[in-house]
């Protein structure tokens, strides 16, 4: 039987590949105030009850998704799906329709990578479900209440896929990294 990774988890291992395996393969979890703090500010975003239409623009909440490919499995923040003539049938929907991840994060922009390497592995899964490309979405940061389009660029979705390749072999071996002493990583 196959293991899925959870999507989340890419954030994780790209800012530590230590503390990923202590969340996600030792289990090892104690939230705290930026954890708390951080699901306070994902209670709306997670709302899929707030579906809404505005024009050409329909947001959806909370969109659960997987890759069978990627073989990882999660929940998008928000998906816009905007009507273009390069998009996908939805049903109920009349047109087509271009999905437009939006992942939302409580702090402010980092200048590594991780947040944009988890969004692109979320528009990775939504090409998988719906038979589509999506070029780009956005990240929202609550600290600046700013968006940053994030362009999927090959460089971006090879680091992703590197990055989930590793994660299951260290899953399927059990195995968690040693400590690299590095301003990121203090566990």
């Amino acid at each position: 039987m196959e293991t899925y990774l959870q999507l989340s988890g890419v954030q994780h291992f790209l800012f530590c590949r230590r503390q990923w395996a202590l969340i996600h393969i030792e289990n090892q979890w104690q939230d705290n105030f930026q954890t708390i703090s951080g699901q306070q500010f994902h209670e709306r975003a997670h709302d899929e009850a707030l579906s809404e239409l505005r024009g050409n623009l329909l947001i959806t909440r909370g969109l659960n998704i997987v890759s069978h490919a990627l073989k990882v499995t999660g929940k998008c923040d928000v998906v816009e799906f905007r009507l273009c003539e390069s998009g996908v049938r939805l049903f109920g929907r009349e047109g087509v329709w271009r999905p437009f991840p939006v992942e939302y994060k409580r702090g402010e922009p980092k200048a590594d990578n991780c947040d944009a390497a988890q969004l692109c592995a979320q528009a990775m899964c939504l090409e998988n479900m719906f038979c589509c490309d999506i070029p780009e979405g956005a990240l929202f940061y609550g600290q600046n209440k700013r968006r940053t389009v994030v362009g999927f660029t090959p460089e971006l979705r090879l680091e992703v896929k590197t990055a989930l390749e590793e994660m299951h072999e260290l899953t399927k071996r059990g195995h968690t990294p040693r400590v690299r002493s590095s301003k990121a990583c203090n566990v």
